[in-house]
């Protein structure tokens, strides 16, 4: 990022939500490659690694210390209750606390069947939580709660890139469109363009490298890109 004239500059607090659950994958190598470009630069950086944490994608009771109506469990009622009287347990409220604190948000993943892998999506599920993030009079998209923050998706794919945007699997905006405007827009956040690494597995590894340089100029030039959605 230069210095001049850059609109991001503001921008130090880098949040990086990475859900592989092999530590020597190449996705794990775009997270890492991320963590040492922005700490290079001076920013902070958080990292939540669902795997290596254990993270339970599953929302339920076990959410809360405490429920409004232990007779009919009703999730997103719940968590505005727990929003609003701080019964969240320990592990969500660090997770929120961390959105919070970010300027920056990167979903780091791999695509598994046209979408998250599970144990990120549950954490969408469970931190971008009703009364959080939205609802209970909070506004959404163009007006929602985190305007003030820029997300972006990190994704390898396992097909190759001929494979979409007219090949048979599809177009990749619209497989992205839940998330980029359904989760990060809906939340209020600027959106950029994701970064897609298409079929590692199929790649030498002189191709890998070239893709980690591809990334890291990506990262660099992360001032210019211009959104896909802005608030």
């Amino acid at each position: 990022m230069s210095n001049k004239n850059n609109k991001y500059l503001h921008m130090k607090n880098i949040l990086i939500i990475h859900a592989h659950p092999e530590e020597q994958s190449f996705c794990s190598s775009l997270r890492h490659t991320a963590t040492k470009h922005f700490k290079t630069l001076g920013y902070q950086v958080k990292e939540s690694d669902l795997y290596s944490m254990g993270f339970n994608p599953v929302g339920g009771k076990n959410d809360f210390i405490k429920l409004d109506n232990p007779e009919f469990f009703k999730y997103q009622m719940e968590q505005v209750n727990a929003f609003t009287n701080n019964f969240f347990v320990d592990e969500l409220k660090i997770e929120m606390d961390k959105l919070l604190w970010c300027d920056v948000l990167i979903f780091n993943f791999p695509m598994w069947w046209f979408g998250l892998p599970s144990i990120l999506k549950g954490w969408v599920d469970k931190v971008f939580a009703m009364g959080f993030v939205y609802g209970n009079g909070k506004g959404v998209y163009e007006n929602g709660t985190f305007k003030d923050k820029t997300a972006l998706i990190t994704m390898t794919t396992g097909g190759p890139e001929i494979a979409y945007n007219g090949g048979k699997n599809g177009n990749m905006e619209n497989i992205l469109f839940p998330i980029n405007h359904g989760m990060f827009y809906f939340a209020g956040m600027t959106v950029l363009p994701p970064f897609i690494s298409y079929s590692p597995a199929r790649k030498t590894e002189e191709e890998l490298k070239i893709e980690l340089n591809r990334y890291v100029n990506y990262l660099k030039d992360f001032d210019n890109h211009v959104p896909i959605y802005k608030s």
